[in-house]
């Protein structure tokens, strides 16, 4: 799993109908203690209800479409949920 910054929100008006009624996510990825940005942005699909400004955790691959009723959606990340804190 990967953590990571809410930043955004992406509008998608045509889609696989797979991925209809899904909300998806731009992610800030971070390092381990949450603390610092690190990498280029990605786009999430979110089964957590998560928001602009929530950090949270990911799955990529084959995992990212565990979560969603259609097992094998085309997903490349999906938001599996938020941190409340980091102890290191």
């Amino acid at each position: 799993m990967n953590i990571a910054k809410v930043i955004g929100r992406v509008w998608a008006t045509q889609k696989l109908p797979d991925l209809e009624g899904l909300k998806f996510l731009v992610l800030q990825p971070m390092e381990g203690t949450g603390e610092a940005p690190v990498g280029d942005f990605i786009v999430a699909a979110d089964s957590q209800q998560a928001g602009p400004g929530d950090v949270v955790f990911y799955v990529t691959s084959k995992e990212a479409s565990f979560p969603f009723e259609r097992k094998y959606t085309a997903l490349d990340a999906a938001i599996v949920g938020h941190v409340d804190r980091i102890d290191t």
